[in-house]
C-alpha cells in the first residue's frame, strides 16, 4: 500500500475534451486520404485468437487483459478490460499517458511437445515492439525490466526485447505473464509510432526467438544506427564542402538534410533521454521541419533554380512551425505537426515533381527519377502508418529506404562533384598552358621589338658613321693621294682610302650579289699577285644569283686580304689559285699556293696580330670556318667557309627571277 500515491499519475488525462480531437484543417485533407484508408482496409486483419503456434512451435499470444493499477504487481479486484495484441494506444487509449497492466497465460509444453526447448536450451519471452518501456513479471515475480519506468521513460519503442524464462520461476501447465507498459499519450507524440504500444507476445526456445531478435534488432536498431552514422559524417563535410563553395550551395542543402534525418534517429543511440516526452517531441517536431526545409531546396538548387521568396519563406515557415507547437501545447501536439507533415509533404513532393521536370532532358535525371520514386514511397508508407492505421513495421521499411536513398544520392553528388573538380583541374591545366604560350609568345615579341629597335638604331647610328667617314675622313684621304709628293703617302693613302670605302660599305647594311663580291675579289686579288710578280690563276662560276651580306662582304674581303698578304710576303710562291663554289648553302673558297709552307716558328709569328687567328676569328663570326693545311716546302692550302645567309639567299634567287 505504500505506492498507493502513484496513482495519481495512472489516471487517464482530462485535459483534452472527448469527442473529434483533430483540428479543422486535418478533417479538410480526409478527401485525399480516401485512398490510404481504402487499402488500410484491405490491410486490416479480423480477430485473432487468444493464443497460436507459428512454424517453429513457438507460441504467439494474442489476447491479454489490461487493468490500471499501482508498481510492484499486477492489481487485485480492479476492473480489467480484455484487449487484442498488438494493442495501439492511439486507438484503444488516445488520450491516455502513465502504465497499463497486461496479463496473459500461455502453457509450459511438455518434453517432446511442440515448441518445447531442447535440452540445454530454456524458453524466453520475445516483445517485438513495445513503446515506450515495459517490465516483466512471471508468476509473480519481477524479472526484467527495460529501464527507467518513471518519467521521463525510457524509449524502447523501436528495440525488441528477449526476456529468458527461467525454469524454476516457471509452473507444469498454465503460466501467467503480467507486463507492466508505460507510454505517453497521442495528442503528446508527433508521430503513432511514439505513442503507447505493445506487440503481440511469443513464448517459445530461446534458440529460435533469440535469431528473431537479433534479425529484428538489426533491422529496427543497428542498421539505422549505421546510416544514421554514415549520413552525420557524409552530411557534415558535405554542409561545410557545400558553404565554403557558395556556387555549390546544393551540397550545403544536402548535407544539412543528412544531419538532420540523422538527428532525427537520435533515439536509437540515446535512449535515457534527460528531458521530457513533450520536450522531446517538440524539437523532434521542429527538426522534420528542419529537414522539409533543406530538402525543398536542394531539389530546387540542384534543378537549378533559386528564388529569393523560397529562401526568405522557408526559414518563416520552420519559425512558425516552432510557435504553432508552443502555442498548442503538448495536449494538441499531435493534431498541429500532422497538419505541418502534410504541408511539408506537399513541398517536398512538389519540389521533386518540379526538379525531375526540370532535368528530363539530362542524364542525372534517370539516376535522381528512381530514387526519387523510392523516397516518395518511403514517405507514402509512413503517411499510410501515420493515417491509416498501416501495421509499425512498414515505418521500420521506410526508415532503412529514406537513408539507403540519401547515401545514393549522396554518392552520386560526391561523384558530379569529383567529375566537376577534374574537369576543373583540366581546365586550369590547359589554361595555365596557354597562359605560359602567351606569356611566351609576348615574352618573344617583346625580345623582336627590342631586338628591331636596336637594330634600327644600329642601322641609323651606322649610317652617320659611314656618312661621316665617306664625306670628311674619305675628302681627306682623296685629297692626300692627288696632292702628296711622295709615292708612298699616296699608296699609303690610297690603301687606307680603299680600307675606309669597305668599312662603309659594311656599316651600310645593303647585301651585295654574290657575282659582283667575286668580281672585286678576283679583280683585287690577281691584281696585287700580279704586282708581286707571281702568277695568280682565278676559277669560280659566273651565274651566281646569290646575295651576300654587307657583314659576310667585308669579313670575307679582309680575309682574303690577308690570305693574299700572307701568300705575297711569306711564302715565296711562284703561282696562287683561288676557287670558289656554292655547295650546301655555303660559299667555299680555297686559296692555293706552292710556295715554301709555313714552319712552326712563322706560324707563331702569323698568329701574332693580324695573321692567322684573325682570318679564323673573322670566319668564326660569321658561323663559318677557316682551315690552314700546310707543311713545309709543298705550299700552303687555306679553306674559307661563310654560310650564306638564308633570307638573303632566296630574295637574290628572286631578284635573279625578275
Amino acid at each position: 500500500m505504500q505506492n498507493r500515491p502513484a496513482m495519481s499519475r495512472l489516471e487517464p488525462s482530462t485535459t483534452k475534451p472527448p469527442g473529434r480531437r483533430l483540428p479543422g484543417a486535418w478533417w479538410a485533407l480526409r478527401p485525399l486520404l480516401a485512398l490510404w484508408l481504402a487499402v488500410a482496409g484491405l490491410m486490416a486483419s479480423g480477430p485473432a485468437p487468444a493464443a497460436e503456434l507459428d512454424a517453429d512451435g513457438v507460441q504467439v499470444l494474442r489476447g491479454a487483459v489490461t487493468a490500471l493499477g499501482p508498481e510492484g504487481a499486477f492489481p487485485i479486484g480492479t476492473p480489467t478490460t480484455p484487449v487484442s495484441l498488438p494493442d495501439e494506444w492511439p486507438d484503444s487509449r488516445p488520450d491516455y499517458r502513465g502504465t497499463v497492466w497486461y496479463r496473459v497465460s500461455f502453457t509450459q509444453p511438455a518434453a517432446g511437445q511442440p515448441g518445447a526447448p531442447q535440452p540445454g536450451d530454456m524458453l524466453a519471452l520475445w516483445i517485438k515492439r513495445v513503446c515506450s518501456n515495459a517490465e516483466v513479471h512471471v508468476n509473480g515475480r519481477l524479472l526484467a525490466r527495460g529501464g527507467r519506468m518513471s518519467l521521463p521513460y525510457t524509449r524502447h519503442c523501436n528495440h525488441p526485447m528477449l526476456v529468458s524464462l527461467p525454469d524454476a520461476l516457471l509452473l507444469p501447465g498454465d503460466n501467467v505473464i503480467e507486463l507492466r507498459v508505460a507510454g505517453h499519450a497521442l495528442a503528446s507524440s508527433g508521430s503513432r509510432l511514439r505513442a503507447g504500444a505493445l506487440s503481440a507476445l511469443q513464448v517459445g526456445p530461446q534458440s529460435v526467438l533469440a535469431a528473431r531478435h537479433a534479425r529484428a534488432t538489426a533491422l529496427q536498431v543497428e542498421v539505422p544506427m549505421a546510416a544514421s552514422a554514415v549520413l552525420l559524417l557524409t552530411g557534415g563535410f558535405m554542409f561545410v564542402l557545400g558553404y565554403r563553395h557558395r556556387r555549390v550551395s546544393h551540397l550545403a542543402y544536402f548535407g544539412a538534410l543528412c544531419v538532420g534525418w540523422a538527428l532525427l534517429n537520435a533515439r536509437l543511440w540515446w535512449r535515457e533521454l534527460p528531458l521530457g516526452h513533450a520536450e522531446t517531441e517538440f524539437i523532434t517536431v521542429c527538426l522534420l521541419g528542419f529537414t522539409g526545409w533543406a530538402a525543398v531546396q536542394f531539389l530546387l538548387r540542384y534543378g537549378g533554380l533559386r528564388l529569393k521568396l523560397v529562401d526568405r519563406a522557408l526559414p518563416v515557415q520552420t519559425a512558425l512551425l516552432a510557435l504553432s507547437l508552443l502555442a498548442a501545447g503538448q495536449h494538441r501536439l499531435h493534431d498541429v505537426a500532422t497538419v505541418w507533415y502534410a504541408v511539408l509533404a506537399f513541398e517536398v513532393g512538389a519540389a521533386a515533381l518540379w526538379h525531375v521536370r526540370r532535368r528530363k532532358s539530362t542524364r542525372s535525371v534517370w539516376v535522381m527519377g528512381p530514387l526519387l520514386a523510392v523516397a516518395a514511397l518511403a514517405g507514402l508508407i509512413e503517411l499510410g502508418v501515420q493515417w491509416a492505421h498501416w501495421p509499425a513495421g512498414a515505418a521500420h521499411a521506410s526508415e532503412l529506404v529514406v537513408p539507403l536513398v540519401l547515401a545514393l544520392v549522396g554518392l552520386r553528388l560526391m561523384q558530379q562533384h569529383g567529375h566537376a573538380l577534374q574537369m576543373a583541374e583540366q581546365g586550369r591545366q590547359v589554361l595555365e598552358q596557354r597562359v605560359r604560350e602567351a606569356t611566351a609568345e609576348i615574352e618573344r615579341n617583346f625580345r623582336q621589338l627590342a631586338e628591331l629597335k636596336v637594330e634600327q638604331v644600329t642601322a641609323k647610328e651606322r649610317k652617320r658613321i659611314a656618312a661621316d667617314l665617306h664625306d670628311d675622313l674619305g675628302a681627306k684621304l682623296l685629297t692626300i693621294v692627288h696632292t702628296s709628293d711622295s709615292d708612298r703617302i699616296s699608296t699609303l693613302a690610297r690603301e687606307a682610302l680603299e680600307e675606309m670605302r669597305l668599312s662603309v660599305r659594311g656599316l651600310t647594311g645593303k647585301p651585295v650579289r654574290l657575282a659582283d663580291a667575286m668580281g672585286d675579289w678576283r679583280a683585287e686579288i690577281i691584281g696585287r699577285l700580279g704586282q708581286a710578280g707571281i702568277e695568280g690563276q682565278w676559277d669560280a662560276p659566273e651565274d651566281l644569283p646569290h646575295l651576300l651580306s654587307a657583314r659576310a662582304f667585308v669579313q670575307t674581303t679582309r680575309i682574303l686580304r690577308e690570305a693574299t698578304s700572307n701568300v705575297i710576303k711569306h711564302s715565296n710562291a711562284a703561282r696562287c689559285t683561288i676557287t670558289a663554289q656554292i655547295a650546301d648553302g655555303d660559299v667555299q673558297i680555297v686559296v692555293t699556293d706552292n710556295g715554301d709552307g709555313i714552319s712552326s716558328d712563322m706560324e707563331g709569328r702569323l698568329d701574332r696580330g693580324h695573321g692567322l687567328a684573325s682570318m679564323k676569328g673573322r670566319a668564326k663570326q660569321l658561323q663559318g670556318q677557316c682551315l690552314v693545311e700546310s707543311s713545309p716546302g709543298y705550299g700552303t692550302v687555306i679553306r674559307l667557309t661563310v654560310p650564306l645567309d638564308r633570307a638573303t639567299e632566296s630574295a637574290g634567287a628572286d631578284s635573279a627571277g625578275r
